[in-house]
């Protein structure tokens, strides 16, 4: 399967769709957690969209098959967000790969530090995460998160 990762618009149909599959994921998996809580359009897009974010997407045969976010928190700290990989496309690292480019994504645009939340259900996001330099922060959000992780861009 070749994989090809795009910058897009959090407002189009195909990153949309992916977030919602996300979002089914997310309400599968934390208890507590309803769909109220987890609005779509995104209320908060335009912090995805460049010079002040931005929203990947990965492609395979003119299907988007995954995404990751990327917002500024401040000058220096950016946060990942929204990481996701269809089911069908999980177990090829392009989880890892997804997360490799919003970080050189984050590089470019001058970011010294990441931050990102997660829940304690959703173990293979935090493995990779722990397998790939990200260590435990200081919380930052609330719920649905009970993880906080941060890692250096230097």
């Amino acid at each position: 399967m070749q994989i090809t990762i795009t910058d897009a618009d959090p407002d189009a149909a195909q990153a949309l769709a992916c977030l919602r599959a996300y979002y089914d994921l997310l309400l599968e998996n934390i208890a507590g957690l309803t769909p109220q809580m987890l609005a779509l359009p995104l209320p908060e897009a335009g912090t995805y969209r460049a010079p002040e974010g931005a929203f990947l997407l990965a492609w395979a045969a003119g299907d988007a098959i995954g995404c990751v976010s990327l917002r500024r928190l401040d000058a220096t700290t950016a946060e990942v967000k929204r990481l996701w990989v269809a089911p069908h496309a999980r177990g090829r690292g392009l989880a890892r790969r997804l997360m490799a480019e919003i970080e050189s994504r984050a590089r470019s645009m001058g970011f010294a530090q990441l931050k990102l939340d997660s829940n304690s259900s959703l173990t293979p996001a935090i493995g990779l995460y722990r397998a790939t330099g990200w260590a435990d922060c200081a919380p930052y959000t609330s719920f649905p998160a009970d993880i906080w992780m941060s890692k250096s861009l230097a």
